[in-house]
């Protein structure tokens, strides 16, 4: 019994310390970054339409959202780290945000932290996410824990996310990824919610998503570089100086969320679903440029994570500052609503990067659906 509680200890540790480094330091990439800049919305200088027309709302997992955000995963399942997952499903619920909450192991090992993903009184109409590292299932998890994190959150789909590089840069980390693929498609098969699958910051290529949809998997979340860098949190918690040598070594390691979109729309032929844009998304515009770009959603965690700390009405500051600029951003490219943003063309401005001849559109089989539904 002890042992247990010294393990659920160690972790609730590291979860606040993720937490505490997050905010009170500088841990967003400094190169690669997102690569958002590389890329230009076509302006439309007679949009033919007037700003009050602009829709922004959709349907994801089946529920109602008023805009294309996800709140990505950030924490939780700790006494230090409720109240911030209370938060973030508060606003969620007050401005139709889908969440995801962060990775409910603890709550599996340990049942006494259950009540800590309490979440779903506090947001019942918006979509809520569950989340588990997929390498746990290398490490006694199966797929009925994965219904049981469901099912704790009432979730409307499960998260595994892949994080291989920052469970080597972990003094406890996991880093057996032997053989993963028909253990997520097994999950994928008996689930009684949709699987999606991202990564914590350091991107999924076109390859393995291509992998991921042949099995069944319902989205991919891409989750590239430009965001929050693992191994600049992992180089301050390290308490070997090897340790920290090991972790800065790849503090530029990833590859940029808008390079991998641009990625997916010449391979869309290949990734079957539909995707998710997260890593590094910090305004309206990145939004914007994201589903232009193909994703059916964006994700943003970090920015969130530091509003909750500071309070509700920076949280209700930093959605409504993200509304009004994919507003304008739609207006100024001529899109009445999602669907016709997703069919804007997106302009490559680094001479490094070949023009994609298509003029939007996802690239997954799904797609949008209906005037912004990620089916």
């Amino acid at each position: 019994m002890n042992g247990s509680k010294d393990v659920e200890k160690i972790i609730a540790r590291r979860k606040s310390q993720h937490v505490e480094i997050a905010l009170r330091e500088d841990v967003e990439y400094r190169f690669p970054g997102s690569g958002f800049d590389d890329f230009q919305l076509e302006h439309c200088a007679l949009p033919e339409i007037a700003l009050s027309e602009i829709d922004t709302s959709g349907v994801f997992l089946n529920k109602t959202i008023s805009m294309p955000l996800l709140i990505s995963p950030i924490t939780g399942g700790t006494e230090d780290t409720f109240p911030i997952v209370k938060a973030l499903a508060e606003i969620a619920q007050e401005k139709k945000l889908a969440l995801s909450v962060g990775s409910q192991r603890i709550a599996l090992e340990h049942a006494s932290c259950e009540n800590y993903f309490g979440i779903r009184k506090s947001a019942p109409d918006v979509p809520l996410l569950a989340n588990l590292g997929a390498v746990q299932l290398n490490y006694g998890l199966n797929a009925g824990h994965c219904q049981k994190a469901v099912d704790m959150l009432e979730a409307d789909a499960l998260v595994l996310h892949l994080n291989p590089l920052h469970e080597c840069l972990q003094q406890e980390g996991n880093t057996d990824f032997g053989n993963l693929l028909p253990k997520i498609e097994e999950v994928v098969k008996s689930l009684s919610v949709p699987v999606i699958v991202k990564e914590v910051g350091f991107g999924i290529s076109a390859e393995v998503a291509r992998k991921l949809a042949a099995i069944g998997v319902y989205a991919v979340d891409i989750a590239g570089s430009g965001g929050t860098c693992w191994p600049l949190i992992e180089a301050r918690r390290a308490q070997s100086e090897e340790g920290k040598q090991l972790a800065a070594a790849f503090v530029s390691w990833g590859l940029p969320t808008a390079h991998l979109l641009h990625e997916y729309r010449k391979n869309r032929h290949l990734v079957q679903v539909p995707v998710i844009a997260s890593g590094g998304i910090r305004s309206g515009i990145d939004i914007a440029k994201s589903i232009a770009m193909g994703a059916s959603l964006a994700g943003i965690g970090l920015p969130f994570l530091r509003a909750a700390a500071a309070g509700v009405e920076e949280l209700a500051a930093l959605v409504e500052r993200l509304r009004r600029e994919l507003v304008v951003a739609m207006f100024c490219a001529g899109a009445r609503n999602i669907r016709e943003l997703s069919r804007t063309r997106v302009i490559p401005v680094n001479r490094g990067l070949r023009e994609d001849p298509a003029t939007g559109g996802n690239p997954g089989g799904g797609g949008l659906k209906g005037d912004g539904e990620l089916s």
